[in-house]
């Protein structure tokens, strides 16, 4: 049976995020459902990550093990043809047997949207974080820099699944803005559970003055979660990079 690599998108705002639950739709329950309807097998997708409910995926991967008569070319259409529009199926890639879409990704990206603007946008309703007080991005930018490099990001996570270490590598942390959207980038090996949101409403301190940009590193060696900003709600986050060191599964929003 062949290993398949799925690369896909999706608006995640009228689902509970990416792994299937008891409780609500998810992306995972549509995508599988899809799969065995087109293909006639029932299958166990292994995502890039789990987003939780409301946050949104302009580059996923999952993996999955299936046979198929259908052609890697034709499968994306065929697929699409039985999920909402809001889930889209871009590549099907035959991948090796040891391949998995969370552990074989090298690092990701998230993009978080803030919408800064005294009146609210409806196109951007459950798209971006509605933020009416001014933002300094500049502060923001430059509190931004001291989350790069390996370091313990305990005072940035929420309580969540148990991990056995809270060190990880920020590549880069980025703050910029285009007209009322401010954008925060970041791009790591690993994240924590609402580590990105967790920065995200930190910066926002930054932006407003509650915090200095000086202060995040006495933040971040204090691991304490009081310390630091609120976390930011998930309608403004966006998976946007993935990096595999594959050709057809690497992939970023710039590209689009």
């Amino acid at each position: 049976m062949a290993k398949l690599a799925l690369r896909l998108s999706y608006l995640g705002t009228h689902y509970h995020g990416w792994q299937r639950q008891k409780n609500g739709i998810t992306v995972q329950e549509c995508l599988e459902t899809a799969i065995e309807k087109t293909c006639g097998t029932r299958v166990s997708l292994s995502g890039c990550g789990r987003t939780d409910a409301g946050v949104h995926a302009r580059t996923y991967v999952a993996s999955c093990a299936l046979e198929t008569g259908i052609p890697l070319d034709r499968l994306p259409a065929a697929l699409n043809a039985r999920l909402p529009r809001d889930i889209v199926i871009e590549r099907a890639v035959r991948v090796g047997d040891d391949f998995d879409a969370r552990f074989s990704c090298i690092r990701k990206e998230y993009t978080y949207e803030i919408h800064n603007s005294r009146v609210r946008n409806p196109f951007l309703n459950d798209r971006a974080y509605f933020y009416p007080q001014q933002l300094d991005e500049d502060a923001m930018a430059r509190a931004a820099r001291h989350f790069v490099g390996r370091q313990d990001f305990a005072a940035v996570r929420s309580e969540g699944t148990p991990v056995k270490s809270t060190v990880r590598e920020i590549h880069y942390c980025e703050v910029t803005r285009q007209g009322d959207c401010v954008s925060v980038r970041v791009c790591a090996d690993g994240f924590l559970y609402n580590m990105v949101r967790a920065i995200t409403g930190t910066l926002i301190y930054c932006g407003i003055g509650k915090l200095l940009p000086g202060d995040i590193p006495d933040v971040l060696r204090s691991r304490d979660r009081e310390r630091a900003g609120p976390t930011a709600p998930p309608e403004g986050l966006y998976l946007t990079a993935l990096t595999y060191g594959m050709e057809e599964l690497d992939g970023s929003a710039r590209e689009k």
